[in-house]
């Protein structure tokens, strides 16, 4: 037997909860940022300091973060519909390699500036004291809408939410870079400035670099990293019913991770408890592994990888016309209740239900049993073979 889940969430409301919240923190973010990229690049230009200059850049590109942020939630948050079965969430997958480009550019350009500078050293700046407050300003405001936006990141359980509260961070660091230079400009050692610039760009590149790939190994369906998979191989072993399991896979959704797993039951159980032990299954994951927002279950009987094909087995429709052939001359077959097929191991397996009262002296459970075996005994099709009596 195999059965297959496709599990689809998150609902309308939470769905919609999650939307509204991260607009919310998202536009606070970016009313900072560029408040805080305009404010640098003034007092950058007017106090003499490159490094803040580049700093402001750096905000500002935190600003084009948040616009993405904002472009990918409303459209990700759009449900399922015919043209994309799994929903939207690899919108912000594209934007996210985009925005990683995008940094990587800017950080070429800060870089390559700060090196001109530093090989002329008549255009070396002197920044001013106000350029150290803004500094300091910028790495206290930045480093609070870092804790807000990881704060509503673990409530909605977003990846990339916490993505753009990193970028929050990051920019606290670039203005914690910028303090140093300044001070070490104003301490007599004038190339700290532009080495602080070249600092702050190679710290643009990284997080373009840490983006794009990211984002751009989501698209190919990488698979989680190894301590995750291993997790959700544990939840799965330690749901009741499942013997083993094999072919788990899984990939990234927009900050999601999708699973799909064949779990080995024993084969002798109903399709309903197959299907209960693949709703647990299921449902543990989702429950217990936070990235995790859909699974697929496909129950096998038996490890479907190594065990004999059973695929070129007749159908029940066929099998059941040749048995009853095969039983025509057994007394008592006309009156069989039901017939169960297992498909064990290359072989179909055969349970026979009888009513209590085929029983009698001449007609005994044993000899029922040794006359449905020997009728099929000689087919290579057919494992064994089990009489019940109800």
């Amino acid at each position: 037997m195999a059965h297959k889940h496709h599990h689809h969430i998150p609902e309308e409301i939470s769905r919609d909860a999650r939307y509204r919240e991260t607009v919310k923190v998202t536009l606070v973010g970016s009313a900072v940022d560029l408040l805080l990229g305009v404010v640098k690049i003034v007092i950058g230009i007017v106090g003499h300091s490159q490094a803040l200059i580049a700093d402001g850049i750096h905000s500002l590109s935190d600003l084009a973060t948040d616009f993405i942020v904002l472009y990918a939630a409303k459209h990700s948050s759009h449900k399922a519909d015919k043209e994309h079965p799994y929903g939207h969430e690899r919108i912000e997958t594209v934007a996210t390699v985009i925005l990683g480009v995008a940094l990587i550019a800017v950080a070429i350009g800060i870089a390559y500036h700060a090196l001109q500078r530093m090989f002329h050293p008549e255009q070396l700046l002197q920044p001013s004291f106000w350029v150290l407050v803004v500094a300091v300003i910028s790495v206290i405001s930045k480093e609070l809408i870092y804790h807000y936006t990881m704060r509503v990141a673990r409530k909605h359980n977003s990846a990339m939410l916490r993505a753009n509260a990193w970028h929050s961070r990051s920019d606290a660091v670039s203005s914690i870079i910028v303090v140093v230079g300044v001070i070490g400009t104003m301490a007599g050692l004038p190339y700290l400035d532009a080495l602080a610039a070249i600092g702050v760009a190679f710290m643009i590149a990284k997080i373009g670099w840490e983006l794009g790939w990211s984002s751009l190994q989501e698209l190919v369906d990488t698979g989680l990293e190894q301590h995750r998979v291993d997790a959700i191989r544990q939840i799965i072993l330690g749901t009741a019913g499942v013997c083993s399991l094999h072919m788990l896979r899984t990939r990234m959704m927009g900050g999601m991770a999708l699973v799909d797993v064949h779990v080995q039951v024993d084969p002798d159980l109903t399709v309903s408890e197959g299907h209960h032990i693949s709703e647990t299954v299921r449902r543990q994951l989702i429950q217990e592994i936070p990235e995790v927002s859909d699974v697929m279950v496909h129950i096998d009987t038996e490890d479907d990888q190594t065990a004999a094909a059973t695929l070129n087995l007749p159908q029940r429709d066929e099998v059941l016309q040749w048995l009853n052939n095969a039983f025509a001359d057994i007394p008592g077959s006309r009156r069989i209740d039901k017939i169960v097929l297992h498909y064990i191991n290359g072989k179909i397996d055969t349970e026979i239900f009888l009513p209590l009262d085929v029983l009698s002296t001449d007609t005994t459970a044993y000899s029922l049993k040794q006359q449905f075996s020997n009728a099929i005994k000689n087919d290579q099709r057919f494992g064994k073979v089990r009489v019940y009596f109800a």
